[in-house]
């Protein structure tokens, strides 16, 4: 039996196309408990994401984790389901379809794009899969993380190579690490923060609220840290802040280990302590909305804000599919495609091909 998926999709004669394949982190199929655990536990097990000793973690998970976890996490989820799923379902299909159309209308025929998801539906090889049937002979992969991190980008790294593994013919492939510091980036984080601003007043100080990752991973040389610290500073400065004005800070840890400082929770709190009358927060390195910045953010901390003392957190949403994010995302695809031809195969190719046997 043939070890490699067999090539079905080629016909001789047939334009090649490149192949886009954006990714997001995933998320469970509906805020029920059951649908929760299969998410978590795929997700957890990957090991970028926790790095202690398989057999050590896998006691964990599947003895703690896994029996505490999925119901408080579904709970969470419940509060900020759509009829169209989870937020980041939702939003990362929206953003799809808008860098789908604009990069058709730049050049048609081009370019295919599909959305994948490191964990659940839709995956990683089952778009993969998709734009090949498309006949994508070139792939590019964008993780929607504009930070690189281990505990991200390179398990989308992880998830292409293991289905290439199993493949015949291979496409020839781009991969993009990063985009922090990308002027379309800070000016989209900008222009979204002012428009904020001009429908609701400006707010007494912006808190810039990145996901945490262990502390242990920058001490491992993960540049996640320094990429955030970059981001918050070109953002501040496109916005004309002073030192005074802003404060960075990382959300979403678990566990007892030490993560990234200062805490998003600490320091909302503190912030409240202080009477802080309006606290804006922005989340620069998501770039869809999902459970971390609407339930985590928006719900969570503003209550911890509030409780502490502090008068209202206002949160900014997340860039999503705005027009000056999708222009962005298809810059990247452009910029990280060039040099690869649009030419469309000889029209001969498929006569001659029948000509020597070929069935297709």
């Amino acid at each position: 039996m043939p070890k490699y998926q067999p090539t079905t999709d080629f016909e001789h004669g047939r334009s090649d196309s490149t192949g886009v394949l954006l990714v997001n982190l995933g998320t469970p199929e509906a805020p029920s408990t059951a649908s929760v655990r299969r998410f978590l536990k795929e997700f957890l097990s990957d090991p970028r994401v926790v790095e202690l000793p398989r057999v050590l973690w896998w006691l964990i998970l599947n003895g703690v984790i896994l029996r505490i976890r999925p119901s408080r996490s579904a709970e969470a989820y419940s509060k900020v389901w759509t009829d169209d799923g989870s937020p980041l379902m939702l939003y990362s299909r929206q953003l799809t379809d808008r860098v789908r159309e604009h990069l058709e209308q730049q050049a048609p025929g081009f370019y295919r794009v599909e959305l994948g998801m490191t964990y659940g539906e839709p995956s990683v090889a089952a778009a993969i899969d998709k734009l090949r049937q498309e006949g994508a002979r070139r792939l590019l992969v964008l993780p929607l993380y504009p930070q690189y991190s281990g505990t991200t980008t390179a398990s989308v790294f992880d998830a292409v190579t293991k289905k290439l593994r199993g493949v015949r013919w291979l496409p020839e492939m781009r991969f993009i690490n990063q985009y922090h510091d990308a002027p379309g980036y800070i000016e989209a984080l900008a222009a979204s923060v002012h428009e904020f601003w001009e429908e609701h007043g400006r707010g007494s100080h912006l808190l810039l609220s990145f996901h945490g990752v262990p502390r242990y991973t920058l001490e491992g040389g993960d540049p996640y840290h320094c990429q955030c610290q970059k981001t918050g500073r070109l953002l501040a400065e496109k916005l004309g802040l002073g030192d005074d004005e802003w404060t960075l800070s990382f959300q979403s840890r678990v566990g007892r280990a030490e993560w990234l400082r200062p805490y998003t929770d600490e320091t909302v709190t503190e912030m409240g302590r202080k009477g802080l009358e309006q606290l804006d927060v922005v989340c620069p390195g998501f770039a869809t909305d999902c459970l971390e910045t609407i339930e985590e953010i928006a719900m969570q901390n503003a209550e911890f804000f509030e409780e502490a003392g502090g008068g209202s957190l206002r949160y900014i949403p997340a860039l999503n599919a705005r027009d000056d994010h999708v222009a962005l995302l298809a810059g990247l695809v452009e910029q990280h495609s060039a040099g690869w031809s649009n030419a469309t195969n000889d029209p001969a190719a498929r006569k001659r091909a029948v000509a020597m046997g070929a069935d297709r």
